[in-house]
């Protein structure tokens, strides 16, 4: 399996018990379907098959059968786990995607003009983000919302986003205007 076909589906976190189970953040939708694709891929190297896993609050706790006891557990701690893009089912529609499906894509604004290309899809808790890189400078965020982005064609390998005003805005503030980026002192 190449970088190009691999899916990230999940990361392994702390060691849980002595039996060898371990934490496991799963990036699946319901987070149960981690389960239904068959053995996994590790970055830290090989297949681990689940055995069983119960759902724990925001993680769920899984025993993968290659894995004995806490100390080969404990290896284990931050490991992601791929599956093969190919064991995905096509998308119902063209509004249905994966966020690998994005990465890549074209970003241009309603003009059409080049803003980037889609490096990741990040979520920090309060929704998706678009991380973009411009031809030149840092990376930018954008919301992944409809009013944000309220084009995404795959197929043509590009999104329309449509960001803020004064999203791109690289003069200082006037005085008096807020900018949450100073010091309150």
């Amino acid at each position: 399996m190449s970088g190009d076909d691999r899916v990230l589906v999940g990361q392994v976190g702390a060691a849980h018990g002595i039996r060898g189970e371990v934490r496991v953040k799963s990036f699946t939708d319901p987070v149960e379907a981690l389960a239904d694709y068959g053995p996994l891929e590790s970055s830290k190297g090989g297949r681990l098959t689940i055995e069983r896993m119960r759902d724990q609050g925001s993680m769920l706790v899984v025993k993968f059968a290659e894995i004995a006891d806490r100390t080969m557990a404990e290896k284990l701690n931050g490991a992601e786990l791929f599956i093969d893009r190919s064991a995905l089912p096509e998308p119902e529609d063209e509004e249905t995607f994966y966020h690998t499906d994005l990465i890549g894509l074209v970003v241009v604004d309603e003009a059409g003009e080049r803003l980037g290309e889609i490096v990741a899809v990040p979520n920090f808790g309060a929704g998706d983000l678009l991380e973009v890189r411009p031809a030149g400078g840092q990376t930018f965020l954008l919301p992944f919302t409809r009013a944000c982005v309220p084009v995404v064609d795959v197929k043509a390998g590009r999104v329309v986003a449509t960001p803020p005003e004064g999203f791109f805005r690289e003069e200082k503030p006037e005085e008096g205007e807020d900018d949450s980026r100073e010091d309150a002192s």
